[in-house]
């Protein structure tokens, strides 16, 4: 008995470590966005907390497609993680749709109240139903227009414009009120279409337009901040189930980490890249309050649709909180 207790010691002791469960990161932009940010800070949190039960594979620039062909991996698990936009999200949970209703939020501190508290985290749980498990709200910062076609000042401007939108009713409703021509596209393909002229324009945050280098392809900017753009980290559930209670702590804690990772790159984002674009050629514009309040005017009756989508009472407690 001893014999074969000692060899069975031997045995494990000489048995190979178990491999590392690898987690495959998709997301739209480059490794230097702010997803990529929040992607490494992510995997560092997690290797700091866990060691080397994980491993990483990151697949930026859409290496695994388009942004709802990659939610689709994360429902059916062939994905275990993205960061995402809320431009697709709507379409899988139709009520987070409320987030991109334009001119809801003042601030990104307000944004970042909402998210953070008692309406985002009831957001966050409608996931489950969806087929997907989300960690904590990220962030992209306010959207803006860029165009070829010329300065945006007033409604009008916008008039016939063909403007690529995300796959998003909410921000599609607002640009046909507005007199454009929006284009549902998704993001791999909108270089192309705007060096072909497929396109006039398109809308983002900052943190967008600079690590996307917008510069080279358009010559506008309207600093409007029209829709403020969350965006989310998710993990498939067939990873999450598989995790023991401490690894979903780290999990929960690498998200956390992640997200001042990204908010603290738009920070600076929002600090330095009006001036780095014009130093690459765009010409800029900033609207008055004044001029956003024509915008405004201009969304009464997709206002009307919006509340009666989403709830007046959820609008109003979003724009409360202080």
């Amino acid at each position: 008995m001893k014999r074969l207790t000692a060899a069975a010691l031997i045995g494990t002791a000489f048995a190979a470590p178990a491999a590392a469960q690898e987690i495959k990161i998709g997301y739209a932009l480059a490794e230097d966005s702010h997803y990529g940010v929040a992607a490494k800070a992510f995997e560092e949190a997690v290797t700091t907390a866990l060691g080397d039960q994980f491993s990483f594979r990151h697949f930026p620039s859409s290496g695994l497609g388009g942004e709802r062909e990659v939610v689709e991996g994360v429902q059916l698990g062939t994905v275990e993680m993205t960061i995402v936009s809320t431009g697709t999200l709507s379409n899988f949970v139709p009520e987070v749709g409320v987030f991109d209703v334009p001119f809801l939020f003042r601030s990104l501190d307000h944004a970042r109240k909402v998210l953070d508290g008692e309406i985002g985290q009831e957001m966050l749980s409608r996931f489950d139903d969806a087929g997907l498990h989300a960690l904590a709200w990220g962030e992209q910062g306010f959207r803006h227009i860029t165009n070829n076609r010329g300065p945006i000042a007033a409604p009008a401007d916008t008039a016939g414009l063909k403007i690529r939108t995300m796959e998003n009713p909410v921000h599609i409703q607002a640009f046909q009120a507005l007199g454009a021509a929006p284009t549902p596209m998704a993001w791999p393909e909108v270089i192309g279409a705007l060096q072909q002229g497929a396109i006039d324009g398109q809308e983002n945050p900052l943190s967008v337009i600079v690590s996307a280098k917008l510069s080279e392809v358009q010559k506008y900017l309207t600093l409007d901040g029209h829709v403020y753009s969350p965006a989310l980290i998710l993990v498939s559930p067939q990873l999450w189930d598989g995790l023991d209670d401490a690894q979903k702590a780290a999990f929960d804690s690498a998200a956390r980490d992640a997200v001042a990772a990204m908010r603290g790159y738009v920070d600076q984002v929002e600090a330095s890249g009006v001036e780095t674009l014009k130093q690459q050629g765009m010409e800029v514009n900033a609207l008055s309050e004044e001029q956003k309040a024509a915008f405004r005017d201009a969304l009464a009756e997709p206002y009307k649709a919006y509340e009666a989508q989403f709830g007046k009472d959820l609008m109003d407690r979003i724009q409360a909180v202080e």
